[in-house]
């Protein structure tokens, strides 16, 4: 199994992975998702380790019946070889209804198919107003070609 484009990524095939990924964790489809990752990848999400695909699927499924109506945006912050950071920020509600814009920064590193081998994400959290939300585009799905990144965006 591959996933082009395959490292060493230049600055075009960096941005591609990049929007890649934000396409498909925005499905919100744990199955689709896993298959970018190899398939013992490891990662770390906030204070979690885990390692697998079927890790993986069980960590977003838990993670998606409790983001509600999430929409993310991710953008490259740097790329060399085999690697590649990213920062991002997404939105979300729970249970309550009580809107949230989460912040992080990814690390990621591949291996020569493509596919993700480790994964590594600090993330923080604020409550936002349901007015204050600026991703809006119908969910889930991609976020539309007329929506701009995070390039320029106040944290």
């Amino acid at each position: 199994m591959s996933r082009p484009p395959f490292p060493p990524f230049t600055l075009e095939t960096a941005h591609q992975k990049v929007r890649m990924a934000e396409d498909a964790w925005n499905s919100r489809d744990p199955q689709r998702v896993s298959l970018a990752y190899t398939e013992n990848s490891t990662w770390r999400n906030r204070g979690e380790f885990f390692s697998g695909r079927a890790a993986i699927v069980e960590f977003l499924t838990r993670k998606w019946a409790k983001e509600n109506d999430y929409r993310l945006i991710k953008d490259l912050w740097a790329f060399h070889e085999n690697r590649i950071a990213v920062r991002f920020q997404y939105e979300w509600h729970d249970a309550n209804g009580q809107w949230h814009r989460s912040y992080g920064n990814e690390q990621w590193e591949f291996d020569d198919a493509g596919l993700m081998m480790r994964r590594e994400a600090s993330i923080n959290d604020i409550d936002i107003a349901e007015s204050d939300r600026r991703f809006l585009w119908p969910a889930p799905g991609p976020r539309p070609a007329d929506v701009p990144g995070l390039s320029g965006e106040p944290f």
